[in-house]
């Protein structure tokens, strides 16, 4: 889930955690091993960095940590070696599902070095609520995942999540179903599987393609499905629109109503892509055009 957007990390970090992080719109996972020599113990699960490669203002370690399993001295050693690279400020984000593992990793970490004490951010069960309300859920899909990961032995829960990914436009919508199956304990995955063989919400886990289609009237009309593959195409074309657009206005950048009815009209997605790269660096709100792209087109 945070390898798709590690975006993710930062408003955990910032608005459920209090965290202070940097302000910045570029925010990237990394593919880091911290080793100096041949090793496997000091690779952690995601790297996530905020900032220009050539400045990072910040790095963020994420762990998701099933049991006590992992020494905890390492989450420092991760710290540690990541600051030594990237010269930059450093937070361990520990993502644990139940309180006894929250609990282990929330105590101070000794690193072995004098003065060197790593306090980790840990997500805990308490820390994420029970979403039970569908509207909700799809406006933070992240944290319903997350809730059926925790909560959902409350049928609510559950039926929320689904209801959600029902309606949804987020272009990541097809991963949320596999995560919040994959990371739940065989109690809640039962719940999901009988949801998912009940009802026609279009869902994407292993378990649901095999069953994706029961339940239904036999004879859906093939138009049916190919208008359902036309909405999927416009959502994720409406998100990168939208991405573009938030990346100008987010940099203080003026968008004049030209501009963004140009973004918003739009129907080729590897051309607004192009856009969302470039929104990243320009000056003002026009240059995200380029003459070239419709020579490519």
């Amino acid at each position: 889930m945070f390898v798709d957007r590690p975006q993710l990390a930062v408003e955990i970090l910032r608005d459920l955690m209090g965290v202070d992080l940097p302000d910045t719109p570029l925010v990237r996972q990394e593919d880091r091993t911290f080793n100096t020599r041949p090793s496997d113990d000091i690779e952690p699960d995601i790297t996530i960095v905020l900032g220009p490669p050539q400045s990072p203002a910040h790095a963020i370690i994420v762990e998701v940590q099933h049991d006590k399993s992992k020494e905890p001295r390492q989450l420092a050693r991760y710290a540690a070696s990541l600051w030594l690279m990237l010269k930059c400020d450093v937070t361990v984000l520990v993502v644990c599902p139940d309180r006894a593992t929250a609990a282990h990793y929330s105590r101070p970490i000794d690193s072995g070095l004098t003065g060197y004490r790593l306090q980790a951010c840990v997500l805990g069960p308490g820390d994420v609520p029970a979403i039970t309300d569908p509207y909700e859920a799809a406006a933070h899909l992240e944290l319903a995942v997350m809730s059926v990961m925790i909560h959902g032995r409350d049928r609510k829960v559950v039926e929320a999540f689904t209801a959600a990914l029902a309606e949804t436009r987020d272009e990541h919508a097809p991963k949320y179903s596999e995560y919040a199956y994959s990371m739940s304990v065989p109690e809640i995955r039962r719940i999901l599987e009988e949801i998912m063989t009940s009802t026609a919400w279009p869902v994407y886990s292993p378990f649901a393609r095999q069953h994706y289609g029961r339940g239904r009237a036999e004879g859906i009309q093939e138009g049916r499905a190919e208008g359902i593959q036309e909405g999927r195409a416009e959502g994720i074309r409406e998100t990168w629109s939208e991405s573009v657009l938030y990346l100008l206005v987010s940099r203080g950048i003026d968008v004049p109503e030209d501009v963004r009815a140009r973004i918003s009209a739009c129907t080729d997605v590897d051309l607004v892509k192009r856009w969302a790269l470039r929104a990243a660096s320009v000056q003002a709100a026009q240059d995200v055009f380029d003459d070239s792209d419709e020579q490519r087109r």
